[in-house]
């Protein structure tokens, strides 16, 4: 299956200045995203769809492909994901004459994504008859809809759906289990790119679950040491992990 691997990184960011390029536990954001791609061997072809000229050079520093700009009116803070992924498979598709099987979307906004994820939602993506797969994480039980609140214009507050406090479920162990969709990845047939409106999701999209100790908020700048802090400890994890197999194996 040929895999085209699409990082989208445009320059403007209004949360965090310039945050595809700021320096993450030692290298630029976008750098983590570039390498993990690599190093799955999933990817046919790696991508940066950006507008950026600094972007694209950075991103040529670290192995990706740049054989475009992206157009500045997809590139605004409103644009949908959809209409700039289409932009690259269309340039791919008119200037080289190649078409993947598949799409996989990588935003640089999710540094600790492995490469072993790209191999399993790849696997998953090959083994199902679905038009999209999307990795997701267990959501935290106390964001669930059975757990949100509403606050009334009293001051009071009840469930979202009106249920009074004392009706609602509070212990952990009684509330179904959610899952949520937490940025790391999404793959797609490219037919589906070319629907009007273009989209990411065919009738059937396949769940590639993951622990959501890899996914990291990158919105503000109070998070950006805290989520160094968590990468920085999640790589040493992964290390240890490492060394212990490779002891494993010598014995």
């Amino acid at each position: 299956m040929d895999v085209l691997g699409l990082i989208p990184a445009r320059g403007g960011s209004k949360g965090i200045p310039r945050k595809n390029l700021k320096p993450f536990c030692g290298k630029p954001l976008l750098a983590w995203t570039l390498e993990a791609a690599q190093a799955s061997g999933v990817c046919r072809r790696i991508i940066l769809s950006t507008d950026d000229p600094e972007i694209a050079e950075v991103g040529r520093a670290y192995g990706a492909e740049t054989p475009f700009l992206r157009p500045g009116d997809l590139a605004d803070d409103r644009t949908p994901t959809a209409p700039v992924i289409r932009h690259a498979v269309e340039w791919l598709k008119e200037h080289e004459g190649w078409m993947p099987d598949a799409v996989m979307v990588l935003e640089p906004t999710a540094p600790a994504r492995q490469p072993v994820h790209l191999r399993e939602a790849a696997r998953l993506f090959q083994r199902h008859d679905v038009e999209s797969v999307v990795s997701v994480s267990k959501a935290p039980h106390h964001y669930v809809p059975q757990k949100l609140l509403q606050l009334r214009g009293d001051g009071t507050v009840t469930g979202i759906d009106g249920t009074a406090i004392r009706r609602m479920v509070h212990r952990r162990q009684d509330l179904p289990t959610y899952y949520a969709f937490n940025g790391l990845l999404f793959a797609c047939k490219p037919q589906l790119l070319f629907q009007e409106p273009p989209t990411l999701w065919g009738k059937h999209v396949m769940a590639y679950v993951m622990d959501r100790k890899y996914s990291l908020d990158l919105d503000d700048p109070e998070d950006w040491a805290v989520a160094e802090s968590r990468f920085q400890r999640l790589l040493e994890a992964e290390r240890n992990t490492l060394r212990e197999v490779g002891a494993g194996d010598a014995s």
